[in-house]
């Protein structure tokens, strides 16, 4: 059995990812598993049943469109008695502030910040009832630190901070904890994908690519992983950090300390 047996967890935005690896690892550690996404492709259920199969544990996948509240709150309910919440789900568009269009921003809010106030209101009468609880939200290096061209992203991603210290601020008498993973560069599929046409458009090999493009602003030149962002997610729902709340935790390779 491990740690998190008989704790059920929901991850928003993950059939792929950084919220494929964090649901990965809290399975690993007994936790029966939520995954979600907006699709519904017989390729979604069938990483639940991965999942399910690996680990010897209960998953499912759920669809649900975060851009809408009522969804978010029905993935919740739907969920069943969410233990462990990590709100994951994320989308990014780039474009000077003059030019940014109207629904993108829009998007952008209601995906990346939005939906994991409508969760976490939703997640914690049931938390309370239960006595306890973790959220996790996964923020950003730009939850803490700004990029030009990335408005939205970096507005919703402070605001994810902050909603993250007004949750734990509210629930700090009760055993449930909120706290922020703020990732630098993660390598993940999509960011891999991106690789080869970096490569072609700086005329650049993959090395000096990853070094000098991907990674100008991390101080170590490595990305963070997914393994990495999942196994901090497990630790934040350990006893070892019963009284760590309403904190960031960088995963950057140095990008916040600059």
């Amino acid at each position: 059995m491990g740690t998190l047996s008989g704790k059920l967890a929901l991850v928003t935005g993950s059939n792929s990812g950084i919220g494929l690896g964090v649901a990965r690892e809290l399975a690993a550690q007994g936790a029966d598993i939520v995954i979600n996404s907006f699709t519904d492709r017989p390729e979604d259920d069938q990483i639940a049943h991965d999942i399910s199969n690996e680990y010897n544990v209960f998953a499912r996948y759920l669809k649900a469109d975060l851009q809408n509240p009522d969804e978010c709150r029905a993935l919740v309910a739907e969920a069943g008695n969410v233990d462990i919440l990590v709100n994951n789900a994320g989308i990014q568009h780039v474009a000077a502030i003059e030019e940014f269009p109207t629904d993108k921003w829009n998007a952008i809010i209601a995906i990346n910040l939005s939906s994991a106030f409508h969760t976490t209101a939703a997640a914690l009468p049931g938390m309370y009832a239960r006595g306890w609880g973790r959220i996790i939200n996964i923020a950003s290096a730009h939850g803490l630190t700004a990029s030009p061209y990335k408005s939205a992203y970096v507005a919703a991603k402070h605001g994810v901070v902050g909603l993250t210290k007004t949750t734990a601020l509210e629930t700090a008498e009760v055993d449930i904890t909120c706290n922020a993973i703020c990732p630098g560069y993660v390598l993940t599929p999509l960011v891999e994908a991106q690789i080869p046409d970096t490569m072609a458009k700086y005329e650049m090999d993959r090395e000096t690519v990853v070094r000098e493009v991907l990674l100008e602003r991390q101080p170590s030149k490595q990305f963070a992983t997914t393994e990495q962002i999942g196994q901090t997610t497990v630790f934040l729902c350990s006893d070892a950090a019963k009284q760590i709340t309403g904190t960031t935790i960088s995963i950057d390779g140095g990008w916040t300390a600059l």
